[in-house]
């Protein structure tokens, strides 16, 4: 199974699960450092404090990528760390940290690959509001014009947001993220603000960056898939659909905001107020190239006839953490279910085909639009044998399916450019804290030592080849 000669082999992480040096050269808390460092929050009081030193071992880590044979990496832009109060000018000192890890890569022959905003938003910024307010989306166009003038002559690929799904509906709704709000008002809120800061950056990114340079959005779009064909749960999914994929593909790829999703949710906001005239506009600024992150296909039904749901107890099986609150408005009677089959550390259903239906679906919707495969992976629980070796042959069967369903999706017509595993590196995973690992090389955080897994060196072989090398010879 060969890709094509230009596919982008890479890896991917997130600042604030594997930076550290949360206080140093100027940076400020945002809200995961605010969250984290709430009693019961986390796993364990866990934190990003130290997460795993990159901020200070990047060049080793740079070294770890080449080892690999890494065509690219992407990575995310700490927002805190070069603008810690959301306003104003740049941190130098902040800036030379990315420029430093950019000429790093680019010595290597890594393609570096930035995302502004992997959900730390500086805590002085969720003080006046957040994601909720519109001048969040403001001083976000200004600090993507800030990071292009300072990495544009040298990093060609750049995200705007990564999963804003996920920093609206579990930030603001099931609170499981950072802030921690369990509004869902202000959930649908902090989606459309996101969305026009979105919008803000592509213009920002435009006018700083030269014109051969690839702007574009993450999303983690769910699979959705109805338990049966009854009509009461093929609704079931068209809303999940609505409030998880279409809230931001609507507006972003289609002109705007679909009826559906205005009617389910109109009782929560108002959508014409929330909306102002030549928003849609700002936020359909077309992009060059579509994320998707994926791990695991979503499985929903309506409640059984006459049955009424207690708060949460819909969403039990949901797979984006237990909350009393629903991640979902607008559908909160809506029930998820477990998917049959294996499951990772995190009780996530693994299904490839997920993957195929998603990518080839999204094709049909926005044919010429091309995409990236910019986060797919899996947590099993990985230790270190007395040889000092960790065997995660689960990881890498698990990355072999995926990689199978991408090469399916390419041969059947589907034009996407490029995979990043997620994770180069085991980290923070939010509020799992350090109990989930996710990373092709294993990280002791006790002493910070790097040991690439059997599914990296399984994953460099793929790499080097531009092929799927069997399972059966994983190190």
């Amino acid at each position: 199974m060969t890709f094509p000669s230009t596919f982008l082999w890479g890896s991917a992480t997130a600042a604030y699960q594997i930076e550290g040096a949360a206080a140093e050269d100027g940076r400020t808390p945002s809200i995961w450092d605010t969250f984290s460092h709430t009693p019961g929050k986390t796993y364990q009081g866990d934190t990003g404090d130290v997460a795993t030193d990159h901020y200070h071992r990047f060049r080793e880590d740079v070294a770890l990528m080449a080892e690999l044979g890494l065509k690219a990496y992407r990575f995310s832009i700490s927002w805190p760390r070069v603008q810690p109060t959301g306003r104003g000018p740049a941190v130098e000192r902040g800036l030379d940290f990315y420029r430093a890890l950019v000429d790093e890569l680019l010595a290597a022959g890594i393609e570096p690959v930035a995302t502004l905003y992997h959900w730390d938003l500086p805590q002085d910024l969720e003080d006046l509001g957040g994601w909720t307010v519109r001048e969040t989306a403001e001083r976000f166009g200004e600090y993507a014009a800030i990071a292009a003038r300072a990495l544009g002559d040298k990093v060609k690929f750049w995200t705007t947001l990564n999963e804003p799904w996920c920093s609206a509906f579990l930030g603001y709704g099931s609170g499981v993220h950072a802030p921690g709000r369990t509004d869902p008002a202000d959930a649908l809120r902090a989606a459309h603000h996101l969305n026009l800061a979105h919008g803000r950056a592509v213009a920002a990114l435009r006018a700083e960056l030269p014109a051969d340079a690839k702007v574009s959005v993450t999303l983690n779009l769910h699979q959705v898939r109805a338990l049966t064909a009854s009509p009461a749960d093929l609704d079931a999914a068209r809303r999940i659909d609505a409030v998880g994929n279409r809230v931001f593909t609507g507006p972003i790829l289609e002109g705007g905001y679909p009826a559906d999703l205005r009617a389910d949710t109109a009782h929560l906001v108002d959508w014409d107020a929330l909306v102002q005239p030549g928003d849609e506009a700002v936020i359909g600024a077309p992009i060059d190239v579509l994320g998707i992150n994926y791990y695991s296909p979503t499985l929903v039904s309506a409640p059984a006839e006459g049955e009424e749901l207690a708060p949460g107890e819909a969403a039990r099986n949901d797979a984006h953490g237990a909350s009393d609150h629903s991640p979902w408005p607008g559908s909160e009677q809506v029930v998820f279910h477990l998917p049959p089959g294996e499951l990772t550390a995190m009780n996530w259903a693994i299904d490839p085909s997920g993957l195929y239906d998603l990518i080839t679906d999204v094709s049909r919707r926005h044919p010429g639009l091309p995409l990236m495969i910019t986060e797919n992976g899996a947590a099993f629980e990985d230790t270190v044998n007395a040889e000092g070796e960790v065997l995660d042959p689960r990881r890498i069967d698990y990355v072999h399916r995926h990689l199978a369903a991408v090469h399916r999706a390419i041969a059947d017509g589907a034009d996407v450019r490029g995979y990043f595993l997620w994770s180069l590196l085991d980290n923070f995973e939010w509020s799992y804290g350090y109990s989930r690992r996710f990373g092709a090389v294993y990280v002791d955080y006790a002493t910070q030592l790097r040991i690439p897994k059997a599914s990296a060196r399984w994953y460099a072989r793929t790499v080097r080849s531009n092929s799927i090398p069997q399972v059966d010879s994983p190190s």
